[in-house]
């Protein structure tokens, strides 16, 4: 079942777009910010979003701005009242897959969400094909990192990540034995630049997640170590 997040300010549109899509048997999560759709992202893997563009804090091009670094994979349409040849070329130009003008019909939404992962499935297969087993890193403990899939196994157990998992593991495994501060991990991370102190808020409760997870695989565990007072080092085996 494809998971599918709704931004939009607006009570009544919020809840008529997800009551649309659930009827056609998408799981649908709904939220009423750009902030807690960012959020959503780092924490879940979304496979489409149907976002407004004129919110107040974060409007839908920042939030492009920033899913864009945190999960590429994720495709986005944009839905707006105030339609304009600037808006639309912008945010086509920021890998938008479409723009739709409110209000936008059931079949037209529909439409575009189908052609929409559509798109995302055929370029999942493109990206895995073109990627091999590059992908894929074993360690000596027999334990398999998928990064294409998001997955950590080893025999029966397997663990699955969300995408700001999936890219911390990604930076730790393919730099392994470097010293990265709190505020590199966030940038390649997360894809935006803070302060240290920032870094380290941010940081903490991801790095904790991630190592919960990795708990059952002890030779990854170990690897995430902590470096007082700098940030951290995936460890060589």
């Amino acid at each position: 079942m494809n998971n599918i997040l709704v931004v939009d300010d607006e009570p009544i549109a919020r809840q008529s777009l997800s009551d649309i899509l659930r009827l056609e048997g998408y799981n649908v999560t709904a939220v009423a910010n750009g902030e807690l759709a960012v959020e959503h992202v780092r924490s879940y893997s979304v496979d489409l979003i149907l976002l407004d563009l004129k919110m107040p804090g974060m409007n839908g091009l920042d939030v492009v701005q920033v899913v864009n670094q945190i999960s590429p994979d994720t495709e986005i349409i944009l839905l707006t009242a105030y339609g304009s040849m600037e808006s639309a070329v912008e945010a086509l130009r920021q890998r938008v897959h479409d723009y739709l003008l409110k209000p936008a019909s059931p079949m037209q939404i529909l439409e575009s969400v189908k052609r929409g992962l559509e798109r995302r499935a055929t370029r999942m297969i493109e990206n895995v094909e073109a990627a091999g087993n590059q992908q894929v890193y074993k360690l000596n403990d027999g334990s398999e990192i998928d990064l294409m899939r998001r997955t950590i196994s080893l025999g029966d157990q397997e663990e699955f990540l969300t995408p700001a998992e999936g890219h911390l593991l990604k930076v730790f495994v393919e730099n392994a034995g470097k010293v990265f501060s709190h505020r590199e991990l966030v940038l390649l991370v997360q894809g935006y630049d803070v302060s240290q102190r920032e870094a380290q808020e941010i940081l903490r409760p991801l790095v904790s997640r991630l190592r919960h997870k990795l708990h059952v695989f002890p030779e990854l565990y170990r690897r995430v170590v902590s470096v007082r007072g700098t940030g951290y080092i995936f460890e060589t085996e």
